[in-house]
């Protein structure tokens, strides 16, 4: 039972890669424009190309596709629960019918596109995470929102946050991991016995688990202060962002498949249709 196993949230993997070069506003901004190109995604086909575009994402970072691919892992229950929730509670024109539940063809279609989204969206996030380290993160998404510090906008501190949230997932799954190798040791089940009573025998699990949680976060705050930290104080980089040309090109890439996409959504259906006639 090893709940870290091809966990990739969160996870910097350091390469040489184009991916990994690219300033991390770049990086950001690229990032929320194929996420918002997902959302027009409205039929299962769509994703033929949207696949396309995540494969050319692991080449470009030198990130193995399994990877990218075992990052969707964490979310697979909420994937779930959003396909049977769009599956039996679409309406439209049934199709199959189990008791009072009811099975419609668009919300078949509905379910299939909502999962894959979801889906998507964790993957292209892992991406992310996997090709910036923590520091150019943070780094990155401060200079982003810094136009909300005339708002008197807590940018830094904002941006800090993020980051060591970020960085505390893996750690929080690796000790987990730990302690329940301890626990099964010393003879605890986590696997027979009804969801219930698998429920109660996670309790040994958490309590443990909370206090290693504040004791590295106190341990975190200590190390912070100790190094003179200051929220909101100005500070020095030492590699400062720098905006290139290849940064702008990867946007035009991302803008330029998004709008493909946006073209295959509209046209693929009449063009399948006009193939089915022929």
């Amino acid at each position: 039972m090893k709940l870290s196993n091809g966990f990739s949230i969160g996870q910097f993997i350091p390469g040489d890669s184009f991916v990994h070069s690219l300033d991390p506003r770049c990086k950001i901004i690229v990032t929320f424009v194929l996420l918002a190109g997902l959302f027009m995604a409205g039929n299962p086909a769509d994703f033929v190309l949207w696949a396309a575009c995540l494969a050319i994402c692991s080449a470009a970072s030198r990130v193995k596709f399994s990877s990218i691919l075992r990052s969707g892992r964490p979310v697979l229950f909420l994937v779930v629960f959003t396909v049977v929730l769009n599956l039996f509670w679409t309406p439209g024109r049934e199709i199959f019918r189990i008791g009072f539940l009811k099975i419609t063809e668009e919300g078949l279609i509905l379910a299939f596109v909502m999962g894959l989204r979801l889906y998507f969206l964790v993957m292209f996030a892992a991406v992310l995470m996997m090709t910036t380290s923590p520091m150019s993160f943070s780094d990155g998404l401060e200079r982003l929102l810094s136009p909300l510090a005339i708002l008197r906008f807590p940018v830094s501190e904002m941006a800090m946050m993020m980051t060591i949230a970020l960085r505390f997932i893996p750690t929080l799954f690796e000790e987990t991991d730990r302690i329940l190798k301890a626990q099964i040791s010393r003879g605890a089940d986590f696997e027979s016995g009804g969801l219930l009573k698998r429920a109660r025998s996670y309790i040994p699990v958490l309590v443990p688990l909370f206090v290693l949680v504040f004791a590295r976060a106190e341990n975190l705050a200590t190390a912070m202060e100790s190094r003179c930290y200051v929220p909101g104080a100005p500070r020095t980089r030492m590699n400062p962002l720098s905006w290139s040309v290849r940064d702008t090109n990867a946007l035009l890439y991302a803008i330029f498949f998004v709008a493909l996409s946006k073209l295959w959504t509209m046209y693929m259906p009449q063009m399948a249709r006009l193939l089915t006639h022929a």
